[in-house]
């Protein structure tokens, strides 16, 4: 339950961001007039929310699920503090990074975690549950997100995710199995070093500016590092790693990690990251007006040539980062094939719809958000209904259904006109691709951990993760792509608007028309796309995944 909690606050961090970006520019430093500047932000979080992902998966097959969830969570909270007292771009950029490893670690230990307590025939229904509550995200992020805006400033938001973030660790650490011995003093002095870090770094005024307690913010030396909170911080800070490497059951477990860097594969991990980083900055950084990739020359061979030598290296060591030999059954790969092309499609709907109400309606952002709110809402009910479905039908067929569903919902949203969101019909479109797009969920994870054995189920759940992230990434550059080239096309045919409107105003109102058919032209090809790969993820599904009994 714990767990499904920190998977939900995570995945409204995702989208929380949306509402707050422009107040967190400004916030940090960078003028509206810049807002190519908000790249790293964004990115930042997205590359450590993947590119981490296998090595938290193999951690936790390692370590066990627990102690991942916490220290991601904590990783989390140490983000967001970082966010929330951040003045200049670079700590919001560090600060948001580790909210995405944070963030990134927790959704495959919490698979895992359902599949070590129930087995294949059981567990479909809790994963269909994670599933919802993980897309739940989409939706409850930017309310909760105006809401925290409507009675503050947007570090309010950060201040809240790191006490949830801290709040969730604690709980589980306590609820957790109990470890003999556990080291009080090392506990009590993480405690002290964690709060002085933040009252150093936050630095309310309530309190930094009063004549006594202020004084915790003064320099006794000179420099800024020397403010009595700082030196408590770096004392406490020796003090846990002196504990942890002395005492029988430390906070910290740093007389372990040799032995965990020999087990975890570094080299493996460095060349994942590495393949990983470059290909998601790589389409994350790219301008979609003018280009399919950012920086395509350098990062996309160094994508390549990094992932062959991960293979490489993989298939020669002893204790591989990532279960290559596990993946081989055809229900594995498959898995992640369909949720590829599951992330192709789930991007156009959550970009382009909006697009498409800010084009054809006089709605604001606030009511275009609304308008995809009606897929996104359909989205955990699928996933619910999907891992019901799936203990009395072939989970293939559950998926292969729902992708079916969405193809066309996409199907008929390429055949939308300028006045179709006044019918019930794009209701009845939107909430049918959310419901098909949320009964694939628990049948591609349900498969996946059917076919692999329980040692590499956190590596495993953090892969399928990872393939619809670059789906998502991938689909974004292409598809936008292609339509602006159909867009083009279609106003190079249009006269211009210099010759015709001052003199005739008949064909002015022509001109506007041409004009508002192109953005149509542009939407519907990137709908059309959307609907190509829901159909082939739905007979992906249906040829691939399959469950030996």
């Amino acid at each position: 339950m714990l767990a499904t909690i920190a998977v939900l606050v995570s995945a409204a961090d995702t989208y929380v961001v949306v509402l707050a970006l422009p107040d967190i520019l400004t916030g940090v430093g960078v003028g509206l007039d810049q807002l190519q500047q908000a790249t790293p932000i964004v990115g930042g979080f997205l590359l450590g929310y993947t590119a981490t992902l296998p090595l938290l998966g193999r951690l936790a097959d390692l370590r066990g699920r627990l102690p991942v969830l916490v220290g991601c969570l904590l990783l989390f909270a140490l983000g967001s503090l970082l966010t929330a007292t951040a003045v200049e771009l670079g700590p919001a950029v560090l600060g948001r990074g580790l909210q995405g490893i944070g963030a990134g670690g927790l959704v495959p230990a919490t698979l895992a975690l359902v599949a070590d307590r129930w087995p294949p025939e059981r567990r479909a229904v809790p994963l269909g549950v994670v599933g919802a509550v993980q897309e739940a995200g989409a939706v409850l992020g930017p309310l909760a997100g105006a809401a925290v805006l409507a009675v503050t400033d947007w570090r309010g938001i950060f201040w809240l995710n790191l006490v949830l973030g801290v709040a969730l660790a604690v709980a589980l650490r306590v609820t957790g199995p109990r470890r003999p011995g556990r080291d009080v003093v090392g506990t009590v002095l993480a405690v002290l070093a964690a709060t002085a870090l933040a009252l150093q770094l936050g630095e309310p005024d309530v309190l930094a500016t009063d004549v006594t307690l202020g004084l915790g913010w003064v320099p006794l030396a000179g420099p800024a590092w020397t403010t009595p909170l700082v030196l408590v911080t770096v004392l406490a800070g020796a003090g846990v790693l002196v504990r942890s490497a002395t005492a029988a059951h430390p906070v910290l477990p740093l007389r372990g990690l040799p032995a965990l860097a020999r087990e975890v594969d570094l080299v493996g991990a460095v060349l994942v990251v590495l393949a990983l980083g470059a290909l998601v900055w790589a389409f994350a950084a790219a301008d979609p007006a003018t280009q399919v990739v950012a920086h395509g020359p350098v990062l996309l061979p160094l994508a390549a040539l990094a992932a062959v030598g991960f293979v490489l290296h993989e298939r020669r060591t002893a204790q591989p980062l990532v279960p290559l030999a596990d993946l081989r059954r055809v229900g594995a790969w498959g898995a992640l094939v369909v949720n590829l092309l599951v992330g192709v499609a789930l991007v156009a709907a959550l970009v382009d719809v909006p697009l498409f109400a800010r084009a054809t309606t006089e709605t604001d952002q606030l009511g275009a958000a609304l308008v995809l709110v009606e897929l996104l809402v359909a989205v955990p009910v699928g996933a619910v209904a999907g891992g019901w479905a799936c203990r009395v039908v072939a989970p293939r067929w559950v998926a292969a259904v729902g992708m079916g569903l969405a193809a066309a919902a996409f199907v008929a949203m390429a055949g939308w006109e300028a006045t179709a969101l006044d019918s019930w019909t794009s209701t009845a479109a939107l909430l049918g691709a959310g419901l098909g797009f949320g009964l694939a969920v628990a049948p591609v994870s349900a498969v996946l951990l059917a076919v692999t054995p329980q040692r590499v189920h956190g590596s495993a759940s953090a892969l399928v993760v990872v393939a619809r992230t670059i789906g998502m990434l991938v689909g974004l550059s292409l598809l936008t792509a292609i339509a602006l080239r159909r867009f083009t096309a279609a106003v190079g045919e249009i006269p211009s608007p210099l010759v015709s409107c001052p003199t005739s105003p008949a064909d002015c109102a022509v001109y506007e028309r041409a004009t508002d058919a192109a953005v149509l032209t542009q939407l519907h090809t990137v709908f059309a796309g959307a609907a190509v790969a829901a159909a082939l993820a739905a007979v992906a599904a249906a040829v691939l995944l399959r469950v030996r009994r």
